[in-house]
């Protein structure tokens, strides 16, 4: 027996928070029973129905690996009729983003109708490395260079901002590119690290998730995962 909104978000549907909403509002049923409180718990052999349409029915898992362009909504869906990356990817599966990145934020963005592994993936507590490539304003001093060694604490949470690399310096325009790997997974992160110390983010792309890449994929280019790929992922 297994709550029902983590079900729910398991089979792909949606998010657990989304899921609850769902429940709450009135739109899940049971075996035909509507069903708003949140912790009910429900077993293999019940028929989940969202507005009315079941949705706990064996599908096949689909995994793709999305090099995010900007002005791209990490959502299904947008209320505001921006572009999102589900809109990029030609699926006939729901598939929905593991994490997000800023409307801004280019790089690296898995998509998959696998809720287990999008749940595992986004859990702190799994600490999944992400790196991103950051252009900003300004040089790092030597007193940045250390705060960065130390970790950087943001809304009262210390983040671990050590692994960190000064690629390259444009004296002349006053612009650093700094590499910085973080398992952190909050909004806007990257960009309050390094406003925090009086940098402001001018492009950020994210270039890994844990040990995957874009290689050599365009902006807007995607591709399935491999069986291999998906496997280590699980084996995090």
């Amino acid at each position: 027996m297994e709550r029902l909104q983590k079900v729910i978000a398991n089979y792909g549907y949606t998010s657990r928070r989304n899921a609850e909403k769902l429940i709450t509002d009135g739109r899940v049923k049971v075996n035909g029973i509507k069903v708003t409180l949140l912790g009910t718990k429900v077993s293999g052999t019940d028929i989940i129905t969202i507005d009315d349409v079941v949705i706990n029915k064996e599908e096949k898992k689909v995994y793709y690996l999305l090099n995010k362009p900007r002005e791209v909504i990490c959502s299904a869906s947008d209320d505001k009729g921006r572009k999102t990356v589900v809109d990029i990817i030609n699926s006939e599966y729901r598939i929905y983003p593991v994490g997000r990145l800023d409307y801004d934020t280019t790089g690296l963005i898995i998509l998959t109708n696998d809720g287990e592994l999008a749940n595992y993936l986004m859990h702190p507590k799994n600490e999944v490395k992400k790196t991103y490539l950051a252009k900003i304003e300004g040089l790092l001093s030597k007193d940045d260079i250390v705060s960065l060694k130390k970790g950087i604490v943001i809304d009262g949470r210390k983040v671990d901002t050590s692994n960190f690399k000064i690629k390259s310096k444009n004296i002349e325009k006053n612009t650093s590119l700094v590499e910085i790997t973080i398992v952190e997974g909050r909004n806007h992160i990257v960009r309050n690290i390094f406003a925090s110390l009086h940098h402001d983010v001018i492009k950020l792309t994210r270039t890994h998730y844990a040990f995957l890449d874009i290689h050599n994929l365009k902006s807007g280019e995607y591709r399935l995962l491999t069986l291999k790929e998906i496997k280590r992922l699980y084996s995090i």
